[in-house]
């Protein structure tokens, strides 16, 4: 074998090498999600690594959010309907929640029945200090949270972000439009 086709040889492998271990789902970005291991409305203890291997849609809200969490959620709540109907039922939803000092599990697990939820596979997570989830949101999903000066309130992104089997944030929606959750059912079963 000549040195030419040796070093060709040797590209083609480490490419193939390479492509193997490359996120597999693309979408229009690739950030990959910090470790988390939070509560949810059931006290049962998720984190990043129990959703590997599925895709998950994730939001930010809070309780006592009089603006666009009931919205957001309502629309969360329609997707899972709409994942229900795709046949999607192992699609995760996972909505933190940005004001874990006053939601607990039990008031989260009542805001997301009022809204619609079921609970097999939607999980409302709390159980962390408010600068472990403006971490987790800024560094993984590129979206700010804050807290309101004086206020009990929160200013935050209103997206859905959906997250890769393998743990990356590929896709970012509009949590507030309707419309959104079937483009989110759709980009899935593209993906599948």
């Amino acid at each position: 074998m000549g040195t030419n086709l040796k070093a060709a040889f040797s590209l083609l492998i480490l490419a193939l090498i390479l492509t193997a271990c490359g996120d597999k789902y693309k979408g229009d970005f690739s950030w990959e999600v910090n470790d988390f291991s939070f509560s949810d409305q059931d006290g049962e203890t998720i984190s990043n690594s129990d959703l590997e291997g599925n895709f998950w849609v994730a939001d930010f809200i809070f309780t006592s959010c009089e603006t666009v969490c009931p919205p957001m959620t309502s629309n969360m709540a329609r997707l899972q309907e709409k994942l229900k109907e795709a046949e999607l039922d192992e699609v995760q939803l996972v909505s933190f929640s940005i004001d874990p000092e006053h939601d607990t599990k039990e008031k989260l697990k009542e805001y997301g029945k009022v809204r619609g939820a079921t609970f097999d596979n939607w999980h409302f997570l709390t159980g962390y200090e408010f600068g472990a989830i403006k971490e987790l949101s800024i560094k993984s999903f590129k979206s700010a949270v804050e807290k309101v000066p004086d206020t009990d309130q929160f200013m935050h992104g209103t997206s859905f972000f959906l997250v890769s089997p393998e743990g990356n944030v590929i896709k970012r929606y509009s949590g507030t439009k309707a419309a959104d959750m079937e483009q989110i059912v759709e980009d899935i079963k593209k993906m599948k």
